[in-house]
């Protein structure tokens, strides 16, 4: 990998670290709805990294962790209890959005599955920083 790439998934990594940090201190605060957008926001970023160290090539431009998941050639690789997370932050970056759907995802966000989501999430970031250090 060369330096340009290595900086490159390093900013994405950066990013998806503070994100995570920004989830623990809105579980905090209990404002649950932003738990969840922080999460997916910290693996999209984690991804997108990912995809400049597997692929060298620039990630596209969305939020739909499925598509970066396969774009990072981590689609196969993924454990199924962490594939099942990614199903469930796809789409809390929507829905923590738009009024139609926040109120709905209010209400079914509590202390314990924002924290949940979360320790799901950082497992998630761990696996994936792994398999970036054992390429």
């Amino acid at each position: 990998m060369n330096e340009d790439t290595v900086q490159k998934r390093d900013y994405w990594l950066d990013l998806a670290q503070y994100d995570l940090d920004t989830a623990e201190v809105m579980l905090n605060g209990k404002r649950y709805l932003y738990v969840g957008l922080m999460c997916h926001q910290a693996i999209e970023k984690a991804l997108k990294g990912s995809i400049w160290a597997f692929t060298g090539a620039e990630p596209e431009y969305t939020h739909a962790l499925t598509r970066l998941l396969r774009s990072a050639e981590l689609a196969g690789e993924i454990p199924d209890k962490l594939s099942d997370l990614i199903d469930v932050l796809e789409p809390l970056n929507v829905q923590a959005r738009y009024p139609t759907h926040k109120e709905k995802l209010m209400r079914s966000l509590t202390h314990e599955r924002s924290q949940q989501i979360l320790d799901q999430t950082k497992e998630l970031y761990e696996w994936i920083k792994t398999k970036l250090s054992n390429w």
